[in-house]
């Protein structure tokens, strides 16, 4: 999940407006994403992708809500730029990547066949696992602002996008796209962007 192919066939365009394309795209027409947009070991713009999403995240909640800001410095805005590195540097990359295994393991779980038990339906790789995960996150950078109900409708968006991103790459049925996209979609989006927190808000 850490190497990269250095010129991989297909996947997403560079540079900020290939990205801005592909949160569009991922919006709008998901499948079209998933179909054209994921290829096998170019994981390098997904990975972009994901760490823009979770800045845009981070920075609409610091913006909204001020004393979301640790006190890291005496400074506050010096210490929501420090945030923000964090979050780029480290906090969104482990994120994804942590949630891109447990998705991979999930996959691996929902593809084994009842009948034989050790055949794996024909499926995408790793890095095209990654790469749903990170596109399928793009709802998550409106949900800064600390409005549980923004989150949640945010949250629930995003887990759909992953479940119709895995049904397209992975080509699993509507049953095993479920058991394999509910575990990642519940750490990453849920847990990471705070989603079950604004669920138990508004239901607590």
């Amino acid at each position: 999940m850490t190497s990269w192919i250095d010129d991989p066939v297909g996947g997403r365009a560079r540079g900020p407006r290939g990205l801005a394309r592909a949160w569009v795209e991922a919006l709008v027409r998901p499948r079209r994403l998933f179909a054209n947009g994921v290829a096998p070991g170019d994981q390098a713009p997904a990975l972009t992708f994901a760490v823009a999403v979770a800045a845009a995240f981070a920075l609409g909640w610091m913006v909204t809500e001020p004393s979301a800001i640790p006190g890291i410095v005496g400074s506050r805005p010096l210490s929501a730029v420090v945030t923000l590195l964090v979050v780029i540097a480290l906090a969104a990359p482990v994120g994804l990547h942590l949630t891109a295994a447990v998705a991979t393991v999930s996959v691996i779980v929902a593809s084994v066949e009842i009948d034989d038990g050790l055949a794996l339906r024909d499926r995408g790789g790793v890095s095209e696992t990654v790469q749903v995960v990170a596109y399928a996150s793009s709802p998550m950078a409106l949900a800064g602002p600390p409005i549980p109900e923004l989150r949640v409708v945010c949250g629930a968006y995003a887990a759909a996008l992953l479940l119709i991103g895995f049904r397209t790459v992975h080509r699993t049925t509507p049953l095993r796209t479920l058991v394999a996209g509910v575990p990642p979609a519940v750490l990453g989006y849920g847990v990471g962007y705070r989603v079950i927190a604004s669920v138990r808000v508004l239901f607590g």
